[in-house]
């Protein structure tokens, strides 16, 4: 194996089980990012497969679809739900969100269903931005997530130690701040990811978790993604998405996807980046433009010549 955390199948230090499990029962990355960028319909193209979110919208738009994950409990979810429809489910992500949002309606009430639908709704984002700042990022909810969210906070304590050094430092200001970026230039009614985020459901008048029929347009692959580019003709892809695989594992592990990505993408194709942490040197990228406001990088990048253009899976910081 590559070395990369995401090899046991766990997000958490806690909990009864030692055993791989489902790490995210949704995806969290606005595909409006990798449809506006990507080759037309027809490309060949490569994803983690995780909750098989992100397979399903790139095959439902016509792309042919790799969605490779080394967790075989994650994939076998991702099939269930790509081929036979199965519902969504709360993986380990999921249940830390669930806590969080608990947690926010003991402490605001602006975060209280009634309450929250309403700003869930709004399509204004002049008029959602100033709602933040006045009712639910109060000064209770700002104590609340220092407690969990910086260093020596709960979720550090819950992940496992990998992973740590992920979540950047002052979190708490850094999420707020991500939440208040999107919901400043999206509006709340047609974002899911602001209400599976900020709520844990689905916009009102959709289907609930559900995905579209796709089975037959996705070849899910066990295995890391680093290995199955490297193994891979040269070429053999026009375009590639990637989030957080660069999450957790060092700077070798960066370097080495580095070279598996400008081996087995055509010149030419594209690459998109997602990381949690701080923008580096390089900045955010697109990551004001993906909706699901989790994303401190969001970096895409067109792939030149052998050797040349070839993306750097660093330009973050903690």
């Amino acid at each position: 194996m590559s070395g990369t955390p995401w090899a046991e199948g766990r997000l958490l230090s806690v909990g009864p089980s030692r055993r791989p499990g489902v790490l995210f029962g949704r995806m969290y990355e606005d595909t409006g990012i990798e449809l506006a960028a990507f080759p037309p319909p027809g490309a060949r193209v490569l994803c983690i497969a995780s909750a098989g979110d992100t397979a399903a919208a790139l095959a439902a738009a016509g792309y042919e679809v790799t969605a490779v994950d080394l967790n075989p409990v994650q994939l076998a979810y991702a099939r269930g739900r790509l081929e036979d429809g199965a519902p969504a489910v709360a993986g380990s992500a999921e249940r830390l969100l669930a806590l969080g949002r608990s947690a926010a309606r003991g402490v605001t009430p602006a975060w209280r269903a009634p309450e929250l639908g309403r700003f869930l709704r709004l399509d204004d984002p002049a008029e959602q931005a100033r709602r933040w700042r006045d009712e639910l990022d109060s000064a209770a909810l700002r104590r609340l997530m220092a407690l969990m969210l910086r260093p020596a906070g709960a979720l550090a304590l819950a992940l496992r130690p990998a992973f740590r050094g992920v979540v950047p430092s002052g979190f708490d200001v850094v999420l707020r701040r991500r939440i208040e970026r999107t919901v400043s230039r999206h509006p709340n009614s047609a974002n899911p990811w602001a209400w599976r985020l900020l709520a844990g459901t689905e916009p009102q008048g959709t289907a609930g978790g559900g995905l579209p029929a796709a089975g037959a347009r996705v070849r899910l692959v066990l295995g890391d993604v680093v290995e199955h580019l490297e193994r891979a003709p040269r070429g053999a892809y026009d375009a590639v998405t990637l989030s957080n695989v660069v999450d957790g594992p060092g700077p070798a592990f960066a370097r080495r996807l580095r070279a598996a990505v400008d081996h087995a993408v055509r010149p030419g194709g594209v690459a998109v980046l997602r990381s949690v942490r701080r923008p580096g040197p390089a900045g955010p990228g697109s990551a004001a433009d993906d909706r699901s406001m989790l994303w401190g990088v969001v970096r895409v990048l067109r792939l030149g010549d052998a050797g040349k253009g070839a993306p750097s899976c660093r330009s973050v910081t903690p």
